[in-house]
């Protein structure tokens, strides 16, 4: 018996092995995707949660994504990009403006009508982001995805034909470069995160603030207010988002999860996730016409163009003192936007 009991121990010992040796090559991970949106907004409804549950779908199940909407996992919106790098969420989508100058040559897409089609602008962002940001500004992370949202409008509690119409106005502003064309206007730009929009317009603390039509709905902002200003040809503004990941997570995957990650992500996904943002537009655009409020439309932009000539200008020069080319990036971009990207649509 004892003969039989020797036989069987490294018998056991082997079995042991094999199936540590399967579990390191077939390792389940759960990833922490962390956001400030509500679950039910567009972005996580239409777009990240279309992209996770593809990567689960794509891994076999040995990818598992849990969604932290609303900064479940604490902290404010402007420390997203930082809780990727530091491991305090694995996956985080951001404005990358909320830390204003970390990104710079993301700004590009965010100056003053620069931009008309956000999947042709997302497909210059990936294209500009591999050729001069990966390496550079956004090296302590993995970049998954880099969109823009449609056009960014007014929505205001009274009526916004001209500049002028906007003095004294407080008006939350989406960007660093929208908040200098308010002061160049003559409004008090307010810096918040867009969560905190509908109590600052509920409690008079804004008249009016600047986003896209699409998270309107999520935030009843067509319910408090009355009037929304939108442009013909390139938009007032828009805003540059990431898909970020930590990099040394990215790192520990198996090579055949970093493809499935891979595979779902990039320039396919980028053109996706702006075409996708804009097109809910249109949607919220109707709620408001439904609503009662008045849409205006403004035609000729030359006022508004020639108020922005100046945001330009200080922008080169920011770059500049930063050693990078400002006129070369908005050059590129143009080229990008009405060249190869012009016209461009892609699918999850």
């Amino acid at each position: 018996m004892s003969g039989f009991k020797s036989i069987l121990r490294p018998l056991a010992v082997a079995v042991m092995a094999m199936g540590m040796t399967t579990g390191a090559v077939a390792q389940d991970v759960t990833l922490k995707l962390h956001q400030f949106l509500p679950a039910q907004a567009n972005v996580p409804k239409l777009i990240l949660d279309v992209w996770a549950d593809k990567v689960e779908a794509a891994s076999e199940g040995r990818i598992k994504i849990n969604r932290f909407p609303a900064m479940q996992l604490g902290g404010t919106p402007p420390e997203l990009m930082d809780q990727a790098i530091d491991g305090i969420a694995d996956i985080v989508w951001t404005v990358v403006g909320y830390t204003p100058g970390r990104f710079p040559s993301t700004e590009v897409f965010e100056l003053p009508f620069m931009v008309e089609d956000a999947r042709a602008a997302s497909c210059a962002y990936w294209n500009m982001f591999e050729d001069h940001m990966a390496d550079t500004e956004f090296s302590a992370v993995k970049i998954l995805g880099t969109w823009v949202h449609g056009p960014g409008i007014f929505h205001t509690s009274e009526p916004v034909y001209t500049p002028d119409d906007l003095q004294g106005m407080k008006i939350r502003g989406g960007s660093r470069m929208v908040n200098e064309l308010l002061e160049l206007s003559g409004a008090t730009p307010v810096g918040m995160p867009v969560p905190a929009v509908p109590e600052s317009l509920s409690k008079g603390v804004i008249d009016g603030a600047t986003i896209p039509w699409e998270v309107t709905t999520a935030l009843k902002v067509s319910e408090l207010v009355e009037f929304h200003t939108e442009f013909e040809g390139p938009a007032l503004y828009n805003l540059t988002f990431v898909l970020a990941m930590n990099k040394d997570v990215y790192e520990a995957l198996d090579d055949d999860l970093k493809a499935v990650v891979d595979d779902n992500s990039g320039l396919n996904f980028s053109i996706f996730a702006g075409g996708t943002q804009e097109d809910a537009d249109g949607p919220a655009r109707q709620f408001a016409i439904d609503n009662g409020n008045e849409v205006i439309t403004v035609t000729d932009t030359s006022e508004w163009v020639e108020l922005s000539k100046p945001i330009y200008a200080s922008w080169i020069a920011d770059l500049a003192e930063k050693d990078i080319d400002g006129q070369m990036l908005i050059d590129e971009a143009q080229a990008l936007m009405q060249g190869e990207c012009k016209g461009v649509t892609a699918e999850m």
